[in-house]
């Protein structure tokens, strides 16, 4: 299984910060070695800087990611989502999407999906339904808005850009690759920040063996 996360100029940090925290780490994982891996895809091969500065350079350029079953799409959010050279990229992730493949957005790559007529058949959200009809005149997905903070629809995510956890929840109930009782501690513990869930996520890893700590 592949995560492909799209990195662009200005991607949004926080937005995909539990995921690629936790994703690339493992440190949840049911089986941390199963094959597995989070693969950093640029629209070139240059290397880009996020909205906190950091440099990503890609591992492979887009024209170079070929999908399999299980692999996922992943679209951060961006102040490019709505210029030229994104095109490509949101063309891509409406034919992948098309084939069956999963395709997870947040935040401005929502609005990059709705321009392409992406969210057209698929439940979802993003950051405001009257901004998408504003700035996607071709957007014809009104009627399947749901005002929640992530969606998943079959094979479609979505997030608002201010519920990170959220998305990254749906994220990883799709990918299966935590344990129900695991994702849901770690789940609670972050969105509540009570001590009772910490021990919970602690328990769910040692019920199969598996110890795993905060910051191993």
């Amino acid at each position: 299984m592949k995560v492909y996360l799209v990195v662009v100029e200005t991607l949004a940090d926080w937005e995909i910060a539990y995921l690629t925290a936790e994703l690339h780490s493992r440190r949840f994982f049911a089986n941390p070695l199963a094959p597995f891996e989070l693969v950093k895809v640029g629209l070139t091969s240059a290397p880009v800087h996020s909205m906190g500065g950091m440099a990503l350079a890609p591992d492979l350029a887009l024209d170079d990611v070929r999908m399999e079953q299980g692999d996922l799409l992943l679209l951060p959010g961006s102040d490019i989502w709505d210029q030229p050279q994104a095109q490509g990229a949101l063309a891509f992730a409406r034919a992948r999407l098309e084939e069956g493949h999963n395709v997870a957005a947040i935040c401005g790559a929502t609005n990059g999906l709705a321009q392409v007529g992406a969210l057209d058949r698929h439940a979802h959200t993003s950051n405001d339904l009257d901004f998408l009809k504003q700035t996607c005149p071709d957007y014809r997905g009104a009627e399947l808005y749901r005002h929640e903070p992530a969606v998943r629809d079959r094979n479609l995510i979505t997030a608002t850009g201010l519920a990170p956890l959220e998305f990254s929840y749906e994220v990883f109930k799709l990918l299966d690759v935590l344990r129900p009782a695991t994702l849901e501690a770690w789940y609670q513990l972050h969105k509540t920040r009570e001590a009772k869930w910490f021990y919970a996520l602690m328990e769910s890893m040692q019920a199969k063996g598996q110890g795993a700590a905060p910051g191993t």
